[in-house]
């Protein structure tokens, strides 16, 4: 079976229990939910949420997109289509590096433009922020090495242009104040 992959970027109100509603309407429907990312934007009272969902199809993909924009606290979605959005992931890895070993690991480190954050004597802590792709091609040649831990953000997404989800538009819900 085929999925889709769509990523969304959610302008939502900064209230208490709008996350556990957006993840809940997703559980409810039985979509899936890849990533899910959430900060505050650079307009006081507002977050964005990137979500990548995976849907089975296109008219699965437009119904969840219907279903968030009916929740009071959901003020625009914007979807980032490839190729008109920069989408980026972060991991922090623990990776083995004994002495032995060390050399061919910064060796890979640097191949990827990681950037070393902590060393013990055994281990690094590696950051690698990219592409799904460059991350993932970091993982996999580091694995060998062993993997002792590893933390990784979801997407995070925004669309190419001078355009801002945050702008003004005929098409802007009106923001409710908090309960």
């Amino acid at each position: 079976m085929t999925t889709i992959i769509k990523t969304l970027s959610v302008l939502v109100e900064n209230n208490p229990g709008v996350l556990a509603r957006i993840a809940g309407l997703f559980a409810r429907r039985g979509y899936n939910i890849e990533s899910l990312t959430v900060g505050p934007t650079e307009r006081e009272g507002y977050s964005r949420m990137t979500i990548v969902a995976l849907t089975p199809d296109e008219a699965t993909a437009e119904q969840v997109i219907k279903q968030l924009n009916k929740l009071v606290e959901v003020i625009k979605i914007t979807e980032m289509e490839k190729g008109k959005a920069v989408r980026r992931e972060q991991i922090l890895v623990k990776i083995h590096a004994d002495p032995s070993t060390r050399a061919e690991v910064l060796t890979l480190v640097e191949t990827f433009r990681g950037k070393v954050v902590d060393i013990a004597s055994d281990t690094l802590i590696v950051e690698v922020t990219g592409k799904y792709s460059k991350v993932h091609a970091f993982l996999d040649l580091i694995a060998p090495y062993g993997i002792k831990e590893l933390a990784q953000s979801g997407s995070v997404a925004l669309a190419r242009g001078s355009h801002a989800i945050t702008d003004k538009s005929k098409y802007d819900k009106t923001p409710h104040s908090g309960s």
